[in-house]
């Protein structure tokens, strides 16, 4: 049986998680939804507005789904479930709760149907460093358990200020995949893709990393192909890089390829960009460079997407990703130096 998939956003009062869940409702989601709101003691006002777009409901307004409702939440879950038979549940909860008790609350309800998909945070640009400051427990519990976190408000923000927020973001959180771009200039199914982390950096970086293996592959097929015949003596010391490769398949790419993946909200000029993947090509410098893309935003506003095979650098002009990336693959990579190339 298909499980009900159960997205959780939270984010503190006004950084825009109804704006959010509204532009996904529209532009992202096309599965049978309910949208589970929770006003800390309030009467539903988002409840209203929210109903033109054709979600069914729960207002749960006697208190906190966080704190007084654990046990009344389960029996609101179920009947959302045999109700209204959802795809998927969006729960947003009060923006002064905890994300972690909004996840062992619907853990708590033991329901079989459902499986927690996604923790998403809307964080504030402007207000992430006194928030964090005025607020530590309640917001460093919404960033630190998020799977993604989405920057609201980054229109007309610097480059350090953008900057600034996502290293006070890192520093409780490494692994959430996070869109520090305006949200105008994405679709809601990109913000969708990076909260399910379909297109996030670790994801470009491994497809990177099996291309990449793949050239050197193909590459070095001669070489295995000669050897083939005497792979029993090879048995127990598989120090032939490629040999590895060959027997067991990329699991060991790892071992042999080294990387450097960034998020970054800098913004680039094409020839920036350019001179870059030129200098990519000087090995003495630079390591052995197999593979290199990336998305970044332009001085001008417009998107700068590249690609790099040894030879062939490729720069055009793109649509908004977001989030700025830039992935380097290769051998022996002088990382500094790299680095320094784009500015990281």
């Amino acid at each position: 049986m298909t499980k009900v998939k159960v997205d959780i956003f939270s984010g503190f009062l006004g950084a825009g998680k109804t704006t959010l869940i509204r532009k996904l409702i529209k532009e992202a989601y096309d599965e049978k939804l309910v949208l589970i709101e929770n006003e800390f003691g309030e009467i539903g006002i988002d409840g209203g507005f929210l109903k033109d777009t054709g979600v069914q409901i729960n207002e749960m307004n006697s208190g906190c789904i966080c704190c007084t409702l654990v046990g009344d939440f389960k029996t609101a879950l179920r009947q959302v479930i045999d109700q209204y038979e959802p795809e998927r549940i969006l729960i947003e909860p009060s923006g002064v709760g905890k994300l972690s008790d909004v996840i062992i609350a619907v853990q708590d309800a033991g329901i079989d149907e459902i499986e927690l998909n996604g923790f998403t945070t809307v964080v504030d640009a402007k207000l992430c460093k006194m928030y964090m400051a005025n607020f530590g427990e309640f917001y460093e519990n919404q960033v630190e358990h998020a799977s993604s976190v989405i920057l609201s408000h980054t229109k007309g923000l610097s480059e350090e200020k953008i900057k600034e927020c996502v290293d006070i973001i890192r520093e409780h959180n490494d692994h959430a995949s996070i869109v520090t771009t305006e949200w105008d200039e994405l679709t809601g199914k990109q913000i969708l893709d990076t909260m399910e982390q379909k297109k996030t950096l670790s994801a470009e970086l491994d497809r990177l990393r099996e291309e990449a293996y793949a050239e050197e592959e193909a590459h070095h097929h001669d070489h295995d192909h000669h050897h083939h015949h005497h792979e029993h003596e090879h048995e127990h010391h598989h120090h032939h890089e490629h040999e590895h490769h060959h027997e067991h398949g990329h699991h060991h790419a790892d071992e042999v390829f080294s990387d450097i993946g960034e998020e970054t909200a800098n913004k680039y000029t094409v020839e920036q960009i350019e001179s870059a993947l030129e200098a990519l090509q000087d090995e003495a410098q630079c390591g052995q460079i197999l593979r290199a893309k990336g998305i970044v935003e332009g001085v001008d506003g417009q998107w700068i997407h590249f690609d790099y095979v040894p030879g062939e650098p490729e720069v055009r002009i793109g649509g908004a990703e977001p989030t700025g990336m830039i992935c380097v693959i290769g051998v022996d990579i002088k990382e500094d130096t790299v680095r320094r190339l784009f500015n990281l």
